[in-house]
């Protein structure tokens, strides 16, 4: 298998451990999940380093990703045969990928553990019950919660992806270093925004990122892009705060509200680097 198909079932394994850890109720176990998916992020970084140091390209092409499970071992089994089939690609001669699979080999051995040790519990991300930590919301609320976060979802999973890919393709150190820390953080708005799906019972993987979002030339109308889309989140977000009738939410989203400020300080300093 080539090393741009590889990446491409990396990127749907990483998804796979990212979603699961989104689904998983207990605390202990959906937070070694989401490390282990921190860590295929990692691989597919240095995956592509790889790539582009062979003058090879890579992409964001997927398959269609089922995630949906209703018991917590079924996902466990699940990744467990997710994991095996991926490996099976690896040339284990190379150095990169005997890192890959010992990383992935622990994983397997801490899900089989979880199969052995843990409760097998009722998944029930999926259950449309749109309820937020039993939190009595107007419908007009839930309904604006709901949109606000299978759009923010997208949108910080497709952002990963490009300052990512931009990342990549960058000689410039100050860029280079504003886009990991615009990954950075929407890594952590992803995983904020699943959970929240997770508990209102309508979780799901965001749809497949075009080329054309993320294959750009033009850094600097990119960059500028970027900062009137952080200014749209910026004002959804506040939209959102006024909206949601509960303390709780309201600080949450004014909270992410003042990073988006802060992103918006990032792109204007990687504008000024291409200066």
């Amino acid at each position: 298998m080539k090393l741009n198909e590889i990446y491409q079932i990396k990127h749907e394994l990483w998804l796979k451990i990212l979603f699961t850890s989104f689904a998983i109720e207990d605390d202990r176990l959906k937070n070694e999940l989401y490390e282990f998916s921190l860590i295929e992020w990692r691989h597919l970084k240095w995956l592509s380093n790889k790539i582009v140091d062979l003058n090879d390209e890579y992409n964001y092409d997927r398959y269609a990703i089922e995630i949906e499970k209703t018991t917590s071992f079924e996902y466990f089994s699940y990744l467990i045969n997710e994991i095996q089939l991926v490996m099976k690609n690896y040339n284990l001669e190379d150095k990169l990928f005997a890192r890959m699979i010992s990383d992935e080999y622990y994983f397997i051995i801490k899900l089989n553990q979880y199969l052995t040790d843990c409760e097998n519990t009722r998944i029930t991300a999926f259950n449309k019950k749109r309820i937020y930590n039993n939190k009595e919301l107007s419908k007009e609320s839930i309904d604006a919660l709901t949109i606000f976060l299978f759009e923010e979802t997208y949108k910080e999973y497709e952002l990963i992806l490009i300052y990512s890919y931009m990342q990549q393709y960058t000689n410039n150190i100050t860029q280079y270093n504003v886009y990991q820390d615009l990954i950075d953080e929407s890594q952590f708005h992803l995983k904020s925004f699943g959970n929240m799906l997770s508990l209102m019972g309508i979780l799901a993987i965001p749809r497949v990122v075009i080329k054309e979002l993320y294959k750009r030339f033009d850094i600097k109308q990119f960059l500028l892009d970027g900062i009137e889309e952080e200014k749209i989140a910026k004002e959804e977000c506040r939209k959102l705060s006024m909206l949601v009738k509960d303390d709780e939410l309201s600080r949450f989203f004014e909270f992410i509200n003042y990073q988006e400020n802060y992103h918006i300080e990032l792109m204007k300093k990687a504008l000024k680097g291409l200066s």
